[in-house]
């Protein structure tokens, strides 16, 4: 393929993907729909049943949402639309409240907001960390032996890396809900079957997603030739194989504290945007813990 055909597609591909990136940040952050309903909702459920669960037990309760946003979410341009997000929601559990509940926010303005939140809720111990993500948790400290915690992982896009996952299941500590963006990813595999045919930037991106290179495995030869007897490639046409392939990573990690039924979030257009994932934290928790998010996924 000439030079200049390939940097114009490149370019192409690129201006693609910086547009789809930013609709799902729009929609993640300023519309949603009812996957967000569905996706707080199951949040919300979750934090209610592990708070009661763990009443009587002597840890120190922590709650930890790694993109906070605002703490409400606008369904349209309605103001009256206007609905309580993960963080309004986690500071409302009060059949046992959390000890500690920790909002992580890299958007100042959204700072601001959950600042307002916590200033209205002066009888929780609510801390407002403007971090990366990433940052915050690759240096988060805690004696894990007295807490105990659920942490959300609600991405605009793919900004979770796996190096974070890692360190996460490391702490054995932390029931771990992951929102995982398969329609972004999806958009940044090349449209062609060649899993080479993509820019050294996503390579580096998805690298991060997934740890290694393991979603190269989406791609195998075709055994069947072309007239000219070149073996050409093929991709899984679905989402069924990308995701499959970073739950096989997951319970690499967790072992048996991945929980393998999950959730699809979908578009109005029936489109997979998220898959809702869960880890446990506590290996001793397991059987608790997977029951209950089992229970919770089927019902809602």
């Amino acid at each position: 393929m000439p030079l200049g055909h390939m940097l114009r597609r490149l370019r192409v591909e690129l201006l693609e993907n910086r547009k789809m990136v930013g609709h799902e940040q729009m929609e993640h952050t300023s519309f949603g729909g009812q996957w967000t309903l569905e996706k707080l909702d199951i949040l919300e459920r979750y934090l209610d049943a592990y708070t009661t669960a763990l009443k009587s037990k002597p840890f120190n309760l922590i709650y930890i949402d790694a993109f906070a946003g605002s703490g409400s979410i606008n369904l349209s341009t309605d103001i009256k639309n206007f609905i309580k997000g993960s963080a309004d929601r986690a500071v409302e559990i009060d059949d046992k409240p959390f000890d500690q509940i920790i909002f992580v926010e890299n958007n100042q303005d959204r700072c601001r907001e959950l600042e307002n939140l916590k200033s209205n809720n002066l009888d929780r111990d609510i801390q407002i960390q403007n971090l990366d993500a990433n940052q915050f948790l690759g240096s988060f400290q805690q004696d894990w032996a007295q807490c105990r915690g659920v942490l959300f992982l609600d991405p605009f896009a793919t900004e979770v890396e796996w190096s974070t996952i890692k360190r996460i299941a490391g702490f054995n500590a932390l029931d771990t809900w992951i929102l995982f963006p398969i329609s972004a990813i999806t958009r940044m595999l090349p449209r062609s079957k060649k899993p080479d045919d993509i820019s050294s930037q996503w390579v580096q991106r998805l690298g991060k997603v997934f740890g290694d290179e393991s979603w190269r495995e989406l791609y195998r030869e075709n055994p069947q030739q072309d007239m000219f007897g070149h073996i050409g490639h093929e991709r899984d046409p679905g989402v069924n194989g990308l995701l499959a392939i970073y739950k096989r990573n997951l319970e690499q990690l967790f072992g048996n504290r991945f929980l393998n039924k999950s959730r699809t979030l979908k578009n109005s257009k029936n489109s997979a945007l998220f898959e809702f994932l869960f880890c446990v934290g506590n290996p001793n928790g397991v059987p608790v813990a997977k029951g209950i998010a089992s229970h919770i996924l089927r019902k809602i």
